[in-house]
């Protein structure tokens, strides 16, 4: 359910950098979240299509980028992927590691579309 709050905020921020560059609508939102994060793809985009309704983010295109899990060995150094659940480093077996990327949750960029009025003098 902590989907609809992080889709709430982003729709602020997006409504909120739309309006500060006079955008007529928003076309694209780019997130990127980690592969640790508990945040759900599925869930974010059943919440926009929700809540954006009627705003100047309706129809909006959600785009995710996932962050892959990289640790770091502190015994050998060995920057690793990780494959699926939390393991030991496959050097060296350690289980002494320090998460690099994967837990990142962020609002990118937004696309926007500019309708410029014409001015009769």
């Amino acid at each position: 359910m902590h989907e609809l709050a992080v889709t709430e905020s982003i729709l602020d921020l997006s409504i909120k950098h739309a309006r500060k560059s006079n955008a007529s609508r928003v076309t694209d939102i780019y997130i990127t979240i980690g592969r640790l994060s508990s945040i759900v793809d599925d869930s974010v985009q059943f919440y926009w299509d929700l809540i954006s309704e009627g705003t100047i983010c309706a129809g909006a295109q959600l785009h995710f980028d996932r962050i892959p899990a990289r640790l770091l060995c502190l015994d050998c150094g060995n920057e690793f992927v990780l494959s699926d659940q939390l393991e030991p480093c496959p050097r060296c077996s350690s289980s002494q590691v320090k998460l690099l990327t994967g837990e990142e949750f962020r609002l990118d960029s937004i696309g926007i579309e500019v309708t410029e009025e014409i001015v009769k003098e």
